[in-house]
């Protein structure tokens, strides 16, 4: 199950996510916001991501204007390695080097056809492992110490 999120100006660019991970057979759980009234991301960013690090979902979505507060918000849950990402290259290397469990978009600054493709390279990223568990165990390391 995938967690999603937005904000007022990421509610079009949501919904063509979500129907477009139906399409592929993929469950997505919507935690909002659901109108384009003025509200604040991080009212919808922090319940998703404490979704996924409790594990309820495996993956996680943020979309605000510029993915900036949505990622910001998300990384200060324990366990979230959330990326924003404009392009599919860092979403597919973000989830093969970090173990990115969350994907934050910006719907001001990409398109719907783009952000779909960018969605797509982060769902089929898989984690490579090796050296690079070296340096998640390091993030994890910090945690602890900064909890």
């Amino acid at each position: 199950m995938i967690a999603i999120a937005c904000d007022h100006a990421a509610l079009d660019l949501k919904n063509e996510i979500i129907n477009h991970l139906q399409k592929k057979g993929l469950t997505c759980k919507d935690f909002g916001t659901n109108d384009k009234n003025s509200c604040d991301y991080s009212d919808f960013a922090y319940p998703a991501a404490k979704s996924v690090a409790k594990g309820e979902c495996n993956l996680g979505i943020l979309i605000c204007g510029t993915g900036i507060g949505m990622s910001i918000t998300a990384n200060k849950i324990k366990g979230i390695r959330c990326a924003l990402c404009g392009d599919c290259f860092s979403a597919q290397a973000t989830r093969n080097h970090n173990d990115a469990n969350m994907l934050a978009l910006g719907a001001r600054v990409t398109g719907v056809g783009l952000a779909l493709k960018i969605v797509d390279a982060f769902i089929e990223g898989v984690f490579e492992g090796g050296r690079h568990q070296r340096r998640i165990d390091k993030i994890a390391e910090i945690e602890k110490k900064e909890g």
